[in-house]
């Protein structure tokens, strides 16, 4: 396959989720990659009812993306399910890119033959109107983002997508991941040198993951006020934790000069280095 082949890539996003924030960016950081145009449809925070989201995959479609990663919270729900269809008929190879809860689609994700991405820490956010403003929405998904970068969950997700760009790109028939990342595979990925580093990381990844069972319970099991505000902050609190924990284990990898780099090269492949004054290669 030549080197002139350039892959157009849709993005597209009913709702929000910490690893739908920066999804762009993972194939092209720098905004110098050669081989790959992206396009982004988005259809806000809402994904429901299944006609908030069906506009976007019909406008997404009109672009002719060549490969689609379809990103939302639950991706069982009606909204993303039924752009799931639009695209199946369109026969675009399709990645669904979500979170926990999404683990009741995998079924019929494999049945489409779509690849999924599934992270078990991107928890949900504490979302009760006398909690949630838009300061501390912001916040946690500030804290949620730090999580899933140095844990390892947002490189498992750039390199899974690199091997499919890297086979479309050179005219093989990709293979679309099935993945659910949980804390070994992601703090792997991570390639942490230091122990201690690793199991911090494990431990943030671990407690945000557990944060959706306390907003769960929050947001849909509870109905008095007194009840479910001290568990909103609580779980708020854990996942700014986990944050603080992420912000700790790099500081021991910075620290002994360890830090894994794995930036792009502008034709799309990983370069590597480890050593902050080293190159990469």
């Amino acid at each position: 396959m030549s080197e002139d082949k350039v892959l157009k890539i849709g993005i597209l996003k009913n709702g929000t989720i910490g690893s739908s924030l920066l999804l762009a960016f993972l194939m092209d950081e720098r905004a110098e990659g050669k081989r790959i145009n992206v396009i982004e449809v988005t259809s806000g925070a809402k994904m429901h009812p299944p006609e908030i989201c069906l506009p976007t995959i019909d406008k997404l479609l009109e672009m002719n993306p060549e490969l689609i990663l379809m990103s939302s919270p639950n991706a069982a729900l009606g909204g993303p399910k039924a752009c799931r269809e639009k695209a199946n008929e369109a026969g675009i190879p399709t990645i669904i890119i979500s979170d926990s809860p999404a683990k009741k689609a995998v079924d019929e994700i494999k049945e489409k033959g779509m690849g999924y991405i599934l992270v078990n820490c991107d928890s949900m956010i504490g979302a009760r109107r006398p909690f949630l403003d838009p300061i501390e929405m912001s916040i946690f998904n500030a804290d949620l983002l730090k999580v899933l970068a140095i844990t390892g969950a947002l490189k498992v997700i750039a390199e899974e997508l690199n091997k499919v760009i890297l086979d479309m790109l050179e005219g093989r028939t990709p293979t679309l991941p099935q993945i659910i990342i949980d804390s070994s595979i992601a703090t792997e990925a991570a390639g942490f040198s230091n122990p201690y580093a690793k199991a911090k990381a494990i431990a943030a990844f671990e407690l945000a993951a557990s944060v959706s069972k306390v907003t769960a319970k929050a947001c849909f099991v509870l109905k008095e006020r007194a009840e479910y505000m001290p568990l909103l902050a609580a779980a708020h609190e854990m996942m700014s934790t986990a944050a603080l924990m992420c912000y700790e284990a790099r500081e021991i990898e910075k620290a002994n000069d360890t830090v894994l780099r794995k930036p792009h090269h502008t034709k799309q492949q990983f370069l590597t280095k480890r050593s902050l004054m080293d190159k990469e290669q």
